[in-house]
């Protein structure tokens, strides 16, 4: 299995916001701890208002979890931001841009990069095969 040096790219000071769904969040952990980042919180819960069988109890969220390497990245923006995210899903795998939006303001000035994206935000690299 290859492993990509994230830490390579990444600043001394930075956060790492993944996306995991519930059922692989012991294995989103342990991949961030792996980059070289601290677990830190849950950052985002999307309500994708479309409920799907799990394994439990009906699913409809997915969870942004979100790690730091160093100490947060200054000068930070709002700090008001909600964790709730309510919005339905789109095409599969991508994700609301409300996230990115919220992402952006409350660390306005950092440099950001989308790891497996689907599309070409302004104001962020992005890395993936499907990105249109």
């Amino acid at each position: 299995m290859e492993m990509w040096d994230i830490a390579a790219i990444s600043e001394e000071n930075c956060l790492l916001f993944m996306w995991s769904s519930s059922p692989h969040l012991d294995q989103a952990i342990r991949l961030g701890k792996a980059w070289g980042f601290q677990w830190a919180t849950v950052a985002f819960i999307w309500d994708k208002q479309r409920v799907n069988p799990g394994f439990y109890t009906m699913s409809q969220c997915e969870l942004c979890l979100v790690f730091k390497r160093g100490k947060i990245p200054q000068p930070r923006g709002a700090r008001n931001v909600r964790q709730l995210v309510q919005t339905k899903r789109s095409r599969h795998s991508e994700k609301p841009d409300m996230v990115r939006e919220r992402i952006e303001e409350m660390f306005p000035h950092q440099c950001k990069i989308e790891l497996f994206a689907r599309k070409q935000i302004q104001g962020w690299d992005a890395w993936g095969l499907e990105v249109h």
